[in-house]
């Protein structure tokens, strides 16, 4: 526990220095990070969400990939299989 709190700590820190006055956002990033889970990001255009979990992944050595939400993204463009429900 001990370790993770300086994580967190170094984490904030340094995600400061780029997103400035949205640390609610940095501490729910974390929480997925900490979860091992996946997150979906929505907002307006502008907010940094590419930059804030792109930054945060170069901060613990990730990678980062991204997925553009559109209307006619359908299950295997992501997955790369074929979901059909009868």
């Amino acid at each position: 526990m001990k370790h993770f709190s300086a994580l967190a700590s170094h984490v904030r820190a340094e995600l400061s220095k780029i997103i400035i006055g949205q640390r609610s956002v940095v501490d729910q990033l974390l929480l997925v990070l900490v979860c091992d889970g996946h997150a979906v990001i929505e907002g307006v255009p502008g907010l940094a969400k590419t930059l804030a979990v792109k930054s945060l992944a170069g901060i613990c050595g990730l990678t980062f990939h991204r997925v553009q939400c559109t209307p006619d993204l359908m299950p295997a463009d992501i997955t790369g299989t074929n979901i059909f429900n009868l």
